[in-house]
């Protein structure tokens, strides 16, 4: 009968440590790898500012009114005057909304909500005015010029939107989180976008 010596049972018990502690490294490392829904959102939140799109604007404003009688302008009360500033509008995607399914470590859904508009911002250090009536029947006021700006606003909403700003940032919102993805491991993106069903009045 073979006798086990020292430096054999040493040997053994060694090899058994190291493979107990290398299956227990491995595991680990595949639970650190992966990515639970959860977590994918987290790192998600962090790109809202990275994902909006901003156009920037020059624009004049021209303005015009007349003092009223039963909706009939009164003459020689007319005042005007022109407006010349910068702006911008920021459109994107609300990050808090959007919805990540991780399918396994390789797959993963992103559903992300329709853009919107976040910000219409028009540099009040910016505007300039011009051509100023000087009427005393019918003086400028403040009111006058926040009223033109007001407009102003609504104007530079529909041109962004016209322009394509909705879908600008649609693809940015797209790219910014297939680009994470990618970097986390996930090879099988899918990135759609949620439907939104038509109001009926």
């Amino acid at each position: 009968m073979r006798k086990i010596t020292l430096s054999t049972l040493f040997f053994f018990l060694t090899t058994v440590i190291l493979a107990v502690v290398l299956l227990v490294h491995n595991t680990g490392a595949e639970k650190e790898r992966g990515y639970d829904s959860s977590t994918v959102m987290s790192r998600i939140s962090y790109l809202q500012e990275l994902a909006l799109v901003k156009h920037n604007y020059t624009g004049v404003i021209g303005y015009r009114d007349y003092m009223k009688i039963l909706n009939i302008n009164v003459p020689m009360t007319e005042k005007y005057f022109l407006l010349k500033y910068n702006g911008y509008i920021k459109a994107g995607v609300d990050f808090n909304r959007i919805k990540v399914n991780v399918e396994n470590d390789s797959t993963v859904h992103v559903s992300i909500p329709q853009p919107r508009i976040l910000d219409t911002v028009i540099d009040e250090k910016s505007v300039e005015v011009y051509n100023e009536s000087e009427n005393a029947f019918n003086p400028i006021k403040i009111s006058d010029y926040n009223e033109a700006l007001a407009r102003e606003k609504d104007v530079m909403i529909r041109d962004a939107i016209a322009q394509g700003i909705y879908t600008d940032a649609t693809d940015q919102a797209k790219i910014a989180i297939t680009s994470l993805l990618k970097d986390m491991g996930f090879k099988d993106i899918r990135i759609t976008e949620e439907l939104t069903m038509p109001q009926v009045h």
